[in-house]
């Protein structure tokens, strides 16, 4: 049986054994947390644990306030719920102005155009090689805007983007204008706390961290609760302290708080194996006829980016899984779309290069190993694809 070398791990990742665990007690859980009977406080109790060991790696620790950790169903539910629930918090804030970057997820950008259908002003700074664009950025800042919301790491570059700075500049300008931050990339790859960073509200998921699909959360200052800075958009029993109704996911948070506990446990350990992986392929990729989008300034430590010699991406995609090897053309939640990477576009990448565009995203469970034979399919398969394509 062939070996499957899974190398997509930013379109979601394999179970650590700390979740599976979590799964496996869960299940005998089958109490709702909303129920005040034993059964339902047995569920509850494995909800809060999970809250609490999630805002601990967020450097939060002691009681939470109720709305500080809110738990959604994944990153985009929690990215559209800090954006259309500030949006709609306050009416003083109908039309104003949102800054973002030109290069965000899908589950940013979307509901940000549902708000300019609105009535509301988006403002998209560029982001050209993997850095905000200061000069447009300052200049966009003005007295009508009430939110600046931004991803901490393209999906698709891995270029870090300097939201302390950012976050900083608006805050200056006026110190209620909320700051989101869309972390799905950065959560456990990147050091950080919204307090650091000056964000009053952070997006992450649990899919992204060896924890399973279904359940992603979304922290929210004390000082945002404070102002009433956000309100719900899902409507219903109330429940996580009536920011977003619907019965918990209770295995999915469950297993999202033991692979959050576990990953920061190990995160020294884990940052440095996915920086020697992606600096190690970066060495062997470089030496085939390919070329690297490098962000000129930080980069996460997971991804690299690189466009094949006049492939197509999807091409090159299905001749490696002939080899077993897994890796992607780019967001997996745009892997359907036929319309260019606007990730790729913002970066600076050429039209004719963004569609021969792949990305390799590593794991805790790779290895050298991985690479090694990645490179050497990548080797054979444009040796291959070439004479076909002459």
């Amino acid at each position: 049986m062939m070996k499957e070398i899974y190398l997509d791990n930013s379109a979601t990742t394999a179970l650590c054994e700390a979740a599976k665990d979590a799964i496996s007690a869960a299940m005998e859980c089958y109490g709702n947390p909303s129920s005040l009977h034993p059964v339902g406080q047995s569920a509850r109790a494995l909800v809060e644990q999970a809250r609490k060991d999630i805002a601990a790696t967020l450097g939060v620790r002691g009681t939470l306030a109720a709305g500080q950790l809110i738990f959604t169903s994944c990153g985009s539910e929690a990215d559209n719920l800090a954006i259309l629930g500030t949006a709609f918090a306050k009416e003083r804030r109908r039309g104003g102005r949102i800054i973002t970057t030109d290069s965000e997820h899908p589950g940013v950008e979307s509901a940000l155009r549902l708000l300019e259908k609105q009535g509301f002003e988006v403002i998209r700074i560029s982001t050209r090689g993997g850095e905000l664009n200061w000069e447009e950025y300052r200049n966009a800042i003005n007295d009508r805007t009430f939110l600046v919301t931004m991803m901490m790491v393209n999906n698709e570059t891995g270029a870090v983007y300097d939201l302390k700075r950012a976050f900083a500049m608006a805050k200056a300008k006026n110190r209620d204008i909320v700051t989101h931050c869309d972390a799905v990339q950065g959560y456990l790859k990147c050091r950080f706390t919204p307090a650091l960073l000056g964000a009053d509200l952070v997006a992450i998921s649990a899919h992204k961290i060896h924890a399973p699909k279904g359940v992603g959360a979304l922290y929210v200052s004390p000082e945002a609760l404070k102002r009433r800075d956000i309100v719900p958009t899902l409507l219903g029993g109330g429940q996580e302290s009536g920011f977003r109704s619907g019965t918990e996911n209770l295995i999915g948070i469950a297993a999202f708080g033991a692979a959050a506990r576990d990953g920061y446990a190990n995160l020294n350990a884990h940052l440095s194996h996915l920086r020697d992986l992606r600096d190690y392929a970066q060495e062997r990729v470089s030496r085939l006829p390919v070329k690297l989008h490098i962000p000129s300034g930080e980069r996460a430590p997971h991804i690299l980016n690189f466009a094949l010699p006049d492939i197509k991406s999807e091409t090159m995609l299905h001749e490696l899984s002939k080899s077993g090897i897994c890796i992607s053309g780019g967001s997996a939640c745009s892997a359907h779309s036929k319309n260019l990477s606007r990730a790729l576009l913002a970066f600076g990448v050429p039209e004719n290069e963004v569609e021969c565009s792949v990305r390799v995203s590593f794991g805790r469970y790779n290895t050298r190993e991985d690479v090694d034979q990645l490179v050497s399919a990548l080797d054979n398969a444009l040796q291959h694809l070439v004479r076909i394509h002459r």
